[in-house]
């Protein structure tokens, strides 16, 4: 009954901002609809649409950074409930599964949405560009946090929340620059198709990782996992060098 309950508000929330986004969000000149007269057109133009994607200048080093911005986070997020919950003999937290809702559902959701805020207002002010470096740090190197949490194991539930949040507040803002790049990257006819096959590559960037995540861990126990975690860096920031991105994009248009 509790989840039953839990689901009929979030849909009636979501019904809610349906209606909200109908009426709110702005009609852009360029939102039109393409005129088809079958389905052999539909199919003609969705092949051009996504052959045009591949086709956009840079798209294999930009393919490479959404596959490489998060591999950190895609391997460690696929093993921070069961660190938590498993029992401290072996290598975990020992947490409640209420006790992990509040830490990473509570605790973590509100740190990942400041850190988000931030992360918006930074770029608005100094755009993309200059911001891509330090979010690429602050979406990596906070997940260090599960290295102490792994290696001292603290029964302070205090130590416990101020880690998480630490990691979710990083990734929150260094998730602002994935987001702003595959909009950037869209540019151009097809936009917003073309942002619909990022996303696709961002949730593959995000699935592959953690189809290995059990059998490493299990491998390596906690402490060595999440020490592996960190070697995801390297594709990070080696994809991050090679971007070339205008300096002016993000930046608010009240700034100028």
């Amino acid at each position: 009954m509790a989840w039953s309950i839990t689901f009929f508000i979030l849909a009636g929330f979501f019904i809610l901002i349906c209606i909200y986004h109908r009426f709110v969000l702005p009609r852009p000149v360029s939102d039109h609809s393409t005129a088809t007269n079958t389905v052999g057109d539909i199919f003609r133009e969705f092949a051009r649409t996504f052959a045009s994607f591949f086709q956009k200048p840079g798209v294999g080093l930009a393919i490479a950074f959404m596959l490489s911005y998060r591999l950190g986070e895609a391997m460690l997020v696929k093993m921070v409930t069961p660190f938590m919950l498993d029992a401290r003999e072996l290598g975990g937290l020992g947490l409640t599964t209420g006790q992990v809702g509040l830490v990473y559902g509570t605790v973590g959701v509100i740190a990942l949405t400041l850190g988000g805020i931030i992360g918006g207002i930074a770029v608005s002010r100094k755009g993309l560009k200059y911001w891509i470096w330090p979010m690429a740090m602050s979406i990596t190197l906070p997940q260090c946090a599960y290295i102490f949490l792994s290696t001292f194991t603290p029964d302070n539930f205090i130590l416990i929340y101020m880690a998480v949040a630490v990691e979710q507040f990083g990734y929150g803002f260094g998730f602002t620059a994935y987001m702003l790049y595959m909009i950037y990257f869209a540019i151009g006819e097809h936009k917003t198709a073309h942002y619909a096959i990022c996303t696709a590559f961002m949730a593959l960037g995000m699935m592959l990782p953690g189809m290995a995540a059990g059998w490493l861990e299990e491998l390596l126990g906690y402490q060595h996992y999440f020490m592996s975690v960190m070697f995801a860096i390297v594709p990070c920031y080696l994809t991050v060098a090679l971007l070339k991105i205008d300096p002016e994009y993000g930046v608010s248009k009240k700034e100028n």
